[in-house]
């Protein structure tokens, strides 16, 4: 069974997650589906993609599959894994990707959520990034991601609490776009597609390459960078790290020592 499902129409690509056994948690297989489907719609020209979850769901994605995690010693976040190509998948696409979320959005799926270009959520939506719960140093890249969407306080009460921000408060900080019913959003977020569909696709690729580009214009100095990455080996070389998987795969509460 394919992972995701996939539409075209009207220069309008669509991927919906199908995944309801894991609730759609952002495995290897369903995250290189995506990066396929992304090629696709790019060979297409496609000028807008809807990335959703199936009606009704409570969960819109539960995030990165755990059980996938290495052992310590390995960078469990790397440059080339899928969870990260897919990513930058949608930042480098040359059309706008809008992010129609129903249901709660956890860890790495909410930082898919946050790196497409526009985000309509109904009031079951809920954001949460998990990182501190498992014991998962992020990266650098993703922590920009919230940053860039909810300025370094939000981010820092997001990933020190690993607490779900609800819908209105998401509107609030910025996480939403628009916040419509349930029974509005697939109609608003095609609508809001079949907007940008109708205008220049060159104009658009050119500014939301622009956006990128400026909103990532943050330069590191090779000590810093270093530095960066000798905090986040401690993490995933910790007691901690390996506590966090094993929690997870157990059913149970972790308890981490901090070592």
């Amino acid at each position: 069974m394919s992972l995701i499902l996939t539409s075209y129409n009207d220069c309008i690509g669509t991927i919906t997650f199908n995944h309801d056994e894991t609730r759609n948690s952002l495995s290897n297989e369903l995250l290189n589906e995506m990066i396929k489907a992304l090629h696709i719609f790019e060979q297409h020209k496609a000028r807008a993609v809807i990335i959703r979850a199936k009606p009704g769901v409570k969960v819109w994605s539960s995030g990165f599959d755990i059980k996938l995690l290495p052992t310590p010693g390995r960078d469990p976040l790397s440059y080339n894994d899928p969870l990260e190509e897919a990513l930058r998948m949608i930042q480098l696409f040359p059309a706008p990707v809008l992010a129609m979320v129903e249901g709660s959005v956890w860890g790495g799926a909410c930082d898919l959520a946050f790196i497409c270009d526009i985000v309509i959520g109904c009031p079951s939506c809920a954001f949460a990034i998990t990182p501190a719960k498992i014991g998962v140093p992020y990266t650098s890249t993703g922590i920009l991601h919230f940053i860039n969407v909810v300025g370094p306080r939000i981010a820092r009460e997001m990933f020190f609490t690993a607490h779900p921000i609800p819908a209105e408060r998401a509107l609030q900080v910025g996480i939403l776009n628009h916040l419509v019913s349930a029974e509005e959003l697939e109609g608003f977020t095609n609508a809001m597609a079949l907007q940008i569909a109708e205008n220049s696709p060159l104009a658009i690729a050119v500014i939301k390459e622009q956006l990128r580009l400026l909103g990532n214009s943050h330069p590191l100095s090779p000590e810093t960078f270093e530095r960066i990455q000798g905090l986040r080996r401690r993490a995933y070389d910790s007691d901690d790290y390996l506590e966090g998987k094993n929690a997870f795969c157990e059913k149970r509460r972790p308890v981490f020592k901090g070592h």
